[in-house]
């Protein structure tokens, strides 16, 4: 029987690549600099805001200097707007409240900074109490690594194999099998079918609520 859950957010429980993009294009837009689709925002995130920047920019400008002020406008400005239109998914707090009535603890990893991090989780789920909350920080390397899920797997009080790992990307699939764990593939978030799989995915849902069928 598994004994915890520790979830991806963007791209999982709630949909927020709509206030991320327009936090980087408004970055963008003040530079005069191209800005993005909301579908490329959905390639682009996954990996943490310096490399979102450096994807967002025009390759010829990717210098260093460039990617840092703009990694920290786009954060400050996505910090005052991540909750103006990002959503919990369908069945997202349903499947927290089942969570929650069987006694099964849960997380959240993420690798968006660790205190937008923590903001999004209590806008978007105020009601639910999540184990730990953690994001992207110096005390542990940016997933795919699987440090900060194995440390989540212990704050939780479950063995590894003994927790689900729900992502929407292939950097989720693989911190997952790196630490262990249990990967089902959320195919209603950013990324394809074909990535889950070629990440490791050992399963795919269709909904939130599909994960239920794995405890």
């Amino acid at each position: 029987m598994k004994k915890a859950v520790i979830f991806d957010l963007d791209g999982t429980l709630a949909d927020t690549v709509a206030d991320i993009a327009g936090a980087v294009n408004r970055a963008l837009a003040r530079r005069k600099l191209p800005v993005h689709e909301l579908s490329a925002y959905k390639i682009m995130v996954g990996d943490g805001f310096l490399k979102l920047v450096t994807r967002a920019l025009p390759e010829a400008l990717r210098g260093e200097a460039l990617i840092e002020e703009l990694r920290a406008e786009a954060a400050a400005d996505y910090g005052e707007h991540c909750l103006d239109l990002s959503r919990p998914y369908p069945g997202a707090e349903e499947l927290l409240t089942s969570l929650a009535g069987r006694g099964i603890p849960f997380a959240i990893l993420s690798n968006k900074p660790h205190a937008l991090t923590v903001k999004c989780a209590s806008g978007f789920f105020p009601r639910f109490h999540f184990a730990s909350v953690l994001g992207e920080s110096p005390e542990f390397p940016r997933k795919p690594d699987p440090a900060s899920a194995l440390h989540l797997a212990a704050a939780l009080r479950a063995a590894p194999a003994d927790t689900l790992y729900l992502g929407d990307t292939d950097v989720d699939m693989r911190t997952a099998k790196a630490a262990g764990m249990t990967a089902l593939g959320a195919t209603w978030g950013f990324r394809s079918e074909a990535e889950l799989r070629q990440g490791g995915a050992d399963a795919l849902l269709s909904s939130p609520l599909d994960l239920l069928n794995y405890l």
